[in-house]
This record gives C-alpha cells, structure tokens and sequence, in this order.
C-alpha cells in the first residue's frame, strides 16, 4: 500500500473515508474496488454512481509518480465485470518524455492486465489530452466508451474525439482489451522469460506484428507483467515495460524494488522495444539486468 493513498484520505468527504478506510487497508487490496464493495459504498454515502467515481479520484492520483512535472493525475475505469481500476501518470528521471505513462493508459492497462475485455467508463480528474483520446479510441469498446470529469456532464468518447481516426481506417478489426494469443514459443527455461512470453501473446501489435512482453522481478521475488499496446496513430501505443511499470506500482512497490528484467519480443517484426526497455530500465537503476528474447 502507497502512504500516500492512505494519506489521501483526508481529502475525502468524511462519509467515504470512513466508509473505504478498511477496504484501503486491507492486506488484499490491490487498487481495485469489487462491484460489491462500490455499491456498498454509493450506500453508505448516498452519492449518485459518477459522484462516487470523482470523490474517489484523489486515491487514484495518489498513486501518481511525477517527479518531473508534479502534476498528478488520477483515472478511474470500470470494465465490463463491472470492477473499478486505478490508474495514475507516471513519469522517468533520466528517460525521454516519450516513456512517460498516462494516467488513462495506466487505469486501461491495470484493467487488462487483470483480464477485462472492456471499459465500460472512465472517470479523470484533468481533461484527457489528445493522446489519450486516440489511445482510448483503440479499445473494444470504444464507440460507448464514456468519460466523466468533475463538475461536468458525462460525454462518449467520440464526442472528446471527433471524426475519429481508429483501426478500421487501417483496415484492422482486433481491438484492444480483446482475448488473443499469437503462439510465441521460447526455449528458455526462466520462470521470468516464460512470464515475459506469456505477456508478448496477450499483445495488442497488429500494426507492426511485434508481440511482445515484459516480466519484472521485484525483490522479494514478486513478478509483473507488462505487453504491447499498440495504437493506429502509433506515437500513443504503450510499450510492454510502461505496462509492467504500472502493474508494479499499482501493487504498492516502488520501483527501486526492480531486481530483474526479462523482454520478449517477435522476432521478425518491423520495430523492436529492445532499446527503449534498456534505456528506461537504466534511468531507474541501472544495475537492472535485462535478459532479451527474441521469440
């Protein structure tokens, strides 16, 4: 658990922080709230469902690595299960501003690494920018996507995003969020490359054809998960460290606990993340070893 999410408490109305105090505490919770749990909570507090997600947002925001710009954004997704994701900006000292993750790609990507195949709706602090709009635009569900702000009406997607450009003007029908598995085989024996394959097969590429995926191992030998999601404007697609990244910090490590990095990726595709990886891993500690597979 982020002290600063416990800290964020004191920022909520006092109905909720007394009523989430418990569920924040304990020792399970992974910045995810059940369906159960937030109904709970709309009782407790009497609040209408999209006041509950904006009330809430100061918890996801607390969990916001800036060290750069110290501004710190919070995102909320519901997916399809009809549970809540955190998500949060995260910025790199050292890395180039391009690695930096936003905070509706970390609450997608958290979303899809624990197994939703859609958002239902996404709950921001700040107005999402152009970048994130055209991530969004990329997901299974974007044609009802809806997007709440503070203090404003809830508007689809496609009202933010106009005229969108998408898959379909590339001629692509996968989407992101979907269920697929692209069959990439490795030799290796390490527990962290297999977990890095697994990633790369769950991979959102079908622009580039690069499956690929990242496993990170954390001190006391916790791993996380990270794979590709590209995008059809390609400057807003995620690599899969930037998804590990979030995997770890939504689980509470700071990510100083990195001990180990593993990245696989298809062998005969157009790009490569292998660069990238190894610069962004340097800039957060550079006695990071990073074993690269090529599947």
């Amino acid at each position: 658990m982020h002290t600063k999410v416990m800290d964020a408490l004191g920022t909520l109305p006092s109905d909720l922080a007394t009523a989430i105090k418990p569920v924040l505490e304990d020792a399970n919770f992974d910045a995810t709230l059940s369906p159960e749990v937030f109904e709970q909570l709309l009782a407790k507090t009497q609040m209408t469902d999209s006041e509950l997600r904006v009330a809430l947002l100061p918890l996801a925001a607390a969990y916001s690595v800036a060290p750069i710009s110290n501004f710190f954004v919070g995102a909320i997704v519901r997916g399809e299960s009809g549970r809540l994701y955190f998500g949060a900006n995260m910025e790199f000292v050292g890395a180039s501003l391009s690695q930096t993750i936003h905070a509706e790609q970390s609450a997608i990507s958290h979303a899809w690494v624990k197994g939703e195949r859609g958002i239902s709706d996404i709950t921001i602090n700040y107005s999402p920018c152009g970048h994130c709009r055209q991530f969004m635009n990329e997901l299974t569900t974007a044609q009802s996507l809806v997007v709440q702000l503070p203090e404003r009406a809830a508007k689809k997607l496609q009202e933010y995003l106009p005229e969108s450009f998408g898959p379909a003007d590339l001629n692509i029908t996968d989407a992101l969020l979907a269920k697929v598995d692209h069959g990439l085989k490795t030799d290796a024996t390490e527990a962290l490359i297999k977990e890095a394959c697994a990633a790369a097969n769950g991979s959102h590429a079908p622009y580039t054809k690069n499956f690929s995926g990242v496993a990170l191992k954390a001190k006391d030998g916790k791993t996380f998960i990270g794979k590709y999601a590209e995008n059809a404007a390609f400057n807003p697609s995620l690599p899969p460290l930037q998804v590990a990244l979030v995997n770890m910090n939504m689980a509470g490590y700071p990510l100083s606990d990195i001990e180990e990095a593993a990245l696989v990726e298809k062998s005969d595709s157009t790009i490569s993340h292998l660069a990238d990886t190894q610069n962004t891993l340097e800039a957060l500690n550079p006695d990071v070893p990073l074993t690269y597979v090529a599947a």
